[in-house]
């Protein structure tokens, strides 16, 4: 575990290689668990105030289930979560051509018509956050069938988590925080290449 302030940083993080295969996996993780995504309760408000720019990006099921159901909700287990349709895919979400859902939020980011990419659990998976009252606990946890192309990919291009997901990390942390987990990062392939 890399203590980085009140922020306690799994090794897997540093350790394991993933990079997202979206050919392969379909953006399986917009669909696949037990709720929708979990947001911060910061986010509660941008949902609010970019919902109606979002809103073109959307599918006809997630736009009822939104205006049914509200623009998040809240799991008893998970907290403030986003609304997903027929308990399955996520309501901000479309598949595309090659059948791969997207995110209705990032795609009106790209197209510059908002500022804010998407929620943060989902800009850092396969990093999970879970909370105490003194610490965040950042935890790497790949779906096993569904991200084992990631995995693979990971190897494959040599890319170590933290690596992949430096964008969220700093977007989330800072670039301090970043850079410290790269200085032990570093420390940790120094030490393993001594061993070898």
């Amino acid at each position: 575990m890399i203590a980085i302030d009140n922020v306690l940083v799994s090794d897997d993080v540093v350790e394991k290689q993933f990079v997202c295969d979206l050919n392969k996996c379909k953006g399986g993780c917009c669909e696949d668990g037990d709720a929708g995504a979990p947001l911060e309760k910061d986010e509660l408000e941008i949902l609010n105030e970019i919902y109606e720019v979002v809103k073109p990006y959307l599918t006809k099921e997630g736009i009822k289930e939104i205006e049914t159901r509200g623009r998040y909700n809240y799991d008893r287990e998970y907290g403030w979560v986003t609304p997903t349709i027929n308990g399955s895919m996520c309501a901000y979400g479309l598949r595309d051509k090659n059948g791969i859902i997207k995110c209705g939020i990032e795609q009106a980011y790209y197209d510059g018509k908002i500022s804010w990419k998407k929620p943060i659990s989902c800009h850092l998976y396969p990093i999970r956050v879970k909370k105490s009252k003194e610490y965040e606990m950042l935890n790497y946890e790949p779906r096993e069938d569904m991200c084992n192309p990631a995995c693979v990919l990971g190897e494959k291009l040599k890319v170590p988590t933290y690596v992949f997901l430096k964008e969220p990390l700093i977007r989330k942390y800072g670039e301090d925080f970043y850079g410290v987990l790269e200085q032990v990062a570093q420390q940790y392939f120094d030490a393993q290449k001594t061993k070898s």
